[in-house]
């Protein structure tokens, strides 16, 4: 189980499992109007390749996890290959890539179930952590480029992951490889549709920063994700405040925040009406 050092957790969100270093509930933190976002309904989280089967247990029987969904690239899935959770039927897994793909939009889970597997897209090794962004953001600094990328490339599939997560029975786990750029961004989209204020998911989202060392390890013993971890430079993986402050600034000044830019992209007042009751009291 990867350790985390006692002064260094702020919370008890923490969800301690063995094959994760970066799972969190979105539970218990305060709204704009008094209330609190509600435990057990959605979670946040790193890679779920390597889940030990307590993890599946724990997930399944005690937090009754009935959902997954997975925001990597189909390069990625394909590459790390099936993990635990796939093989409980009880838990549904929905995949919405943020990033531009090469080659045809698919399902990358009926790709799966095929007797063999195609060849990835030339050139996947560029398209897994890519940063494509328009001119329009060439001045923001590089991580808030590729996260204002997301919803520039792939709109239709942040709306997705949000339109899944209000719809679910059950828990639900949101992921990508670190739980950190790719989630950041869904859940900063829920945390605001559910009424939390800008300070607390910036807060929820630098939180990362207290296990960076030990999920820098974790990505580095991947042969998907080894290449683009550096272990002596943790610091350039490390999520720092004023990345999501300033995302949410430039989403207050050009669409009134993360609710207007849902609403301009068809995720309108009766879905959100949906998520905000998945995540309150």
């Amino acid at each position: 189980m990867t350790s985390r050092p006692d002064d260094a957790v702020r919370t008890d969100r923490w969800v301690s499992l063995d094959g994760t270093t970066n799972t969190r509930d979105l539970g218990g933190l305060p709204t704009v109007d008094g209330g609190r976002t509600r435990s057990g309904r959605i979670l946040r989280s790193d890679n779920l390749q390597t889940l030990s089967p307590a993890d599946v247990r724990r997930l399944v029987g005690e937090i009754g996890l009935r959902e997954v969904i997975d925001l990597r690239s189909i390069a990625e899935v394909l590459m790390e290959g099936r993990g635990p959770l796939r093989a409980v039927p009880e838990v549904t897994h929905r995949h919405f890539s943020l990033l531009p793909e090469r080659g045809h939009h698919t399902d990358v889970f009926a790709v799966e179930e095929e007797e063999e597997t195609p060849e990835l897209p030339g050139g996947w090794v560029e398209s897994l952590l890519p940063r494509q962004v328009s001119e329009e953001h060439d001045a923001e600094p590089p991580a808030v480029k590729s996260y204002l990328g997301y919803l520039e490339h792939r709109p239709e599939n942040v709306v997705g992951a949000l339109r899944a997560l209000a719809t679910a029975d059950g828990a639900s786990v949101v992921h990508c490889a670190a739980g950190k750029d790719r989630t950041g961004v869904i859940v900063a989209f829920a945390l605001a549709v559910a009424g939390v204020p800008d300070e607390e998911i910036v807060a929820d989202y630098a939180l990362t920063a207290d296990i960076i060392d030990a999920l820098v390890a974790k990505l580095a013993l991947s042969a998907t994700y080894g290449q683009d971890m550096d272990r002596s430079d943790v610091a350039r993986h490390t999520p720092r405040a004023a990345t999501m402050e300033r995302v949410l600034a430039v989403l207050g000044e050009r669409h009134g925040g993360p609710v207007g830019w849902l609403t301009a992209n068809g995720f309108g007042p009766d879905e959100q009406a949906a998520l905000r009751a998945r995540l309150r009291d």
